[in-house]
């Protein structure tokens, strides 16, 4: 039920971090897998340890803020692979300087909906397209964040944002059922990526977020991977709609 052979999965964000941790299970269950991501360096190193893994694997430079970018993506995995069976929308942004909310300003708020929300949407939409179309179903998966429950000082945009990503699911999870295609959200928290950075390191910072850790520790990318093959294999095909939420038991604390 997990083997994803002759399946093809594309990874926003998937050139590092989480995105490459899901990007590496799914490979390893089987799967042809496309990343994008904005970095051609960083794609370059993913392929890299990808390839070694086995299976048919491609990289492209995308900004998935960019309607354009997005669809001649799409475009070109359909042209490479021949179709789409799950689609990760993982990539994210975190505003930079991260302004007080009343010093904040209208460009900054923007920036970072562009990417987590506008993003997503584009994503999904283009890679829904394609499985309508295929007429086989298919998978779709927002990456969101624990940060969409929780009041994050200095962090509203992106805050608002993941929730946006959150509704988003669950309205695909209800629309796109008629044609066999699944949505569902991961809500990551205290995974070691680029994220942490500031945290990492801090310890007096460390020692209060673990301590409300009940595992007292950080992720590793790689630890997201089982559920990404989950709702990109067949096992997942009667869950629909769901939030994953993937924190080490800190929400529930």
């Amino acid at each position: 039920m997990f083997d994803l052979s002759g399946k093809v999965a594309l990874i926003t964000g998937g050139n590092s971090g989480i995105g490459l941790g899901m990007a590496t299970a799914l490979a390893t269950a089987g799967a042809d897998v496309c990343i994008w991501g904005r970095s051609q360096e960083k794609n370059t190193k993913a392929v890299g340890v990808l390839t070694e893994i086995g299976g048919r694997v491609s990289a492209r430079v995308v900004d998935i803020g960019e309607e354009d970018q997005v669809v001649d993506g799409i475009a070109a995995i359909c042209d490479e692979f021949g179709r789409i069976d799950s689609c990760f929308a993982n990539a994210s942004a975190v505003a930079a300087g991260r302004a007080p909310f009343i010093g904040s300003t209208l460009e900054q708020w923007r920036a970072v909906s562009r990417v987590v929300l506008d993003g997503t949407y584009l994503t999904l939409r283009e890679a829904a397209k394609v499985m309508v179309e295929q007429g086989m179903g298919g998978s779709l998966v927002a990456t969101s964040s624990a940060a969409a429950h929780f009041g994050v000082a200095r962090g509203e945009a992106y805050s608002a944002a993941k929730a946006g990503v959150l509704a988003l699911i669950r309205g695909l999870a209800v629309e796109l059922a008629p044609h066999k295609i699944r949505a569902n959200s991961i809500s990551p928290a205290w995974v070691m990526s680029s994220f942490m950075d500031g945290i990492v390191g801090n310890a007096e910072a460390t020692k209060k977020i673990q301590s409300r850790i009940p595992m007292r520790r950080w992720a590793d990318p790689d630890e997201l991977g089982g559920v990404a093959v989950y709702l990109a294999s067949e096992a997942s095909s009667w869950h629909t709609g769901d939030e994953f939420r993937l924190d080490g038991g800190y929400s529930v604390f």
